[in-house]
C-alpha cells in the first residue's frame, strides 16, 4: 500500500523543465554574490595567483562532483536526488541526514539571500527598513514557486539570463581595458601580479582561508540533481547540461578573476575592505568605473540584486523538493509529500519559507550581523551535501559492476571513475573541516568562531547516527543493492 502511494506521488511531479531550464537553473544556483562581491575579498586575501588557483582547483572539483550526479541523475531521476542515492548506496540513515542538511542548507540560504537584498537596496533607500525589502522578496520567490514548476523555471531562466549577460559584457569591457582600447590602459599587462607579495599573498595558509568562500560561490550547481526528477527526458537533457553548465561557469569564473586581477591590485583599498556584503566594493563595480562607465554603480546594484532574487529562487525549489521527497519516503511528516494540481508540493514550500523567515531576524539586530550568522551556519552544509554525492556515486558505481553489469549500459557515465570522486571527497572534507583552522591555533581558542563554522558537522552527524541507533540500519552491501530502471 505503501509502495502504491509513492508510485502515485512520485507519478503527478510534472515533468515541465526543458533543457534550457536545466542549463540556466544551475547557473542561478551558482553564480551569484559569490562572484559578483566576494570574489574581491578573494582576491585581496589570496592574490591574483592564489585566487585563480583556488577557482581553477575547486572548479575541476566541482566538475567531477557535476559528473558523479549526471551519472547518479541519468540513471535514476527523482526529486529527492542525492539524498536518496545516500539511502540505497550508503546508509539508510545517511541519506536521512543528508536529506535533512540539505533542506536546512538551502532554507537558510534563502534568508541568506533575503538579508542581503536588504544590504543591496539600501544602496538606493538607505532610510527604508530592511525587513520591508526581505518580506516583498520573499514574497516574489514564494510566488514563484507556488504557481507551478514551469512557472519558476521560466522566471529562473530569465533571472539567469540578465547575469550572464553582464558577465559577458563585463569580460568585454575589461578586455577592452587591458588592450587600451577603454580607460585605464595603463593597467595592461601583468604587473599587478608582482605588487607587492602578488601573486600568492598569503601564500598556502590564505588558500585554505578562502577556499570555503570559493566553493560556497560554486554551490548551487548541484541542484540539476533536485531538477531532475521533474525535467523531461532526463536520460538525454541531465547529462547535457551536466556538461554545458560547468564549463560555462568555470569559463565565466575563470575569465572573469583574470581580468579582474589584470586591472586591479589585491592590495586596492576597496577589495581590502572586510565587510564582504558592501556593494560599493564589488570588483565588477570598479572595472566599469576604470572603464569610465559612471552608471557602473547602479547597473551592478541591479545586477546583483538579480544574482540574489535568482539565488533564493533555486534554494526555494532546492529545498522544497527535498523536503517533499524526504515526505514521499516516510522520513519527513507525511503533510508534506502532498501536492497541488499542478505538481507543486505547496506545504513542503509554506515550510520551507516559515524557515526562510529568519531573515526578519534584522529587525531584532543588524543585517550585516545576521547575514554573517546566517552565512556561517549554512556553509559547511553545502560541502557535507558533495561529500554525499562523492561518496554515493561510487558506491553506486561498485554495487553496479558488482552485480555484473557494464557501466557502459548506463545512460550517462562519469569519464573521471573512479579517481573523480575520491579526489572530490578529500578535497571536499580537507576544506570542511580545515576554513576555521586558525581558531585551534590561538592561545585561547575562539569557540564561538569554531561553534559557528562548524556546528553543521555535530548536527550532521547526530542526526545520522540517531536515524541509525532508532530504526538499526546499517550500511548497504553492494551484492544487496537495487537498481531500479526508471520509465519517464
Amino acid at each position: 500500500m505503501h509502495k502504491k502511494a509513492n508510485k502515485t506521488q512520485q507519478s503527478t511531479l510534472r515533468r515541465d523543465l526543458k533543457e534550457r531550464h536545466l542549463t540556466m537553473i544551475a547557473i542561478g544556483g551558482s553564480i551569484g554574490t559569490g562572484l559578483f562581491v566576494a570574489s574581491g575579498a578573494i582576491i585581496s586575501q589570496a592574490g591574483p595567483g592564489g585566487a585563480l588557483l583556488s577557482y581553477g582547483l575547486i572548479g575541476l572539483m566541482v566538475y567531477c562532483l557535476m559528473t558523479s550526479l549526471g551519472e547518479l541523475a541519468a540513471f535514476m531521476p527523482v526529486s529527492g536526488s542525492f539524498a536518496t542515492y545516500g539511502s540505497k548506496y550508503v546508509e539508510e540513515g545517511f541519506g536521512f541526514s543528508l536529506g535533512w542538511n540539505y533542506w536546512y542548507n538551502w532554507a537558510v540560504t534563502i534568508a541568506v539571500d533575503l538579508v542581503a537584498s536588504q544590504l543591496v537596496m539600501d544602496y538606493w533607500f538607505p532610510n527604508t527598513p530592511g525587513w520591508i525589502w526581505s518580506a516583498l522578496f520573499l514574497i516574489l520567490i514564494f510566488l514563484l514557486n507556488y504557481i507551478s514548476v514551469k512557472g519558476f523555471g521560466e522566471a529562473e531562466y530569465w533571472f539567469s539570463l540578465i547575469k550572464v549577460i553582464a558577465i559577458i559584457i563585463f569580460i568585454i569591457v575589461g578586455m577592452l581595458i587591458i588592450l587600451g582600447i577603454l580607460h585605464g590602459g595603463e593597467h595592461v599587462g601583468w604587473h599587478n601580479w608582482h605588487v607587492g607579495e602578488a601573486p600568492f599573498a598569503g601564500g598556502f595558509s590564505a588558500m585554505i582561508g578562502v577556499a570555503m568562500i570559493v566553493g560556497f560561490s560554486f554551490q548551487g550547481t548541484e541542484i540539476i540533481g533536485i531538477a531532475a526528477g521533474e525535467s523531461k527526458d532526463p536520460a538525454k537533457n541531465i547529462p547535457r547540461a551536466v556538461r554545458q553548465v560547468f564549463w560555462r561557469i568555470l569559463l565565466f569564473y575563470i575569465l572573469a578573476i583574470l581580468i579582474i586581477s589584470l586591472i586591479l591590485p589585491y592590495n586596492d583599498p576597496l577589495l581590502l575592505n572586510n565587510n564582504v556584503t558592501a556593494i560599493s566594493i564589488s570588483p565588477f563595480t570598479l572595472v566599469f568605473k576604470n572603464a569610465g562607465l559612471m552608471l557602473a554603480a547602479a547597473v551592478m546594484n541591479v545586477v546583483i540584486l538579480t544574482a540574489v532574487l535568482s539565488a533564493g529562487n533555486s534554494g526555494m525549489y532546492a529545498s522544497t523538493r527535498m523536503l517533499y521527497n524526504l515526505a514521499n519516503e516516510g522520513k519527513a511528516p507525511r503533510i508534506f509529500a502532498k501536492l497541488s494540481k499542478g505538481g507543486v508540493p505547496r506545504n513542503a514550500l509554506l515550510a520551507t519559507t516559515m524557515l526562510a523567515g529568519l531573515c526578519f531576524l534584522t529587525s531584532k539586530f543588524s543585517n550585516q550581523e545576521v547575514y554573517l550568522w546566517l552565512l556561517n551556519t549554512s556553509g559547511v552544509t553545502g560541502f557535507i551535501a558533495w561529500l554525499g554525492i562523492a561518496i554515493s556515486h561510487y558506491r553506486f558505481r561498485r554495487g553496479y559492476i558488482a552485480q555484473g553489469n557494464s557501466h557502459l549500459h548506463l545512460p550517462y557515465r562519469s569519464s573521471f571513475f573512479p579517481l573523480g570522486p575520491i579526489f572530490s571527497f578529500v578535497l571536499s572534507l580537507s576544506i570542511t573541516f580545515g576554513q576555521n583552522y586558525k581558531a585551534f591555533l590561538a592561545n585561547h581558542i575562539d569557540w564561538y568562531g569554531v561553534t559557528a563554522t562548524y556546528i553543521g558537522i555535530p548536527l550532521f552527524l547526530i542526526i545520522w547516527m540517531g536515524y541509525r541507533l532508532i530504526c538499526g540500519t546499517r550500511f548497504v552491501k553492494y551484492r544487496e543493492m537495487q537498481f531500479p530502471i526508471y520509465k519517464v
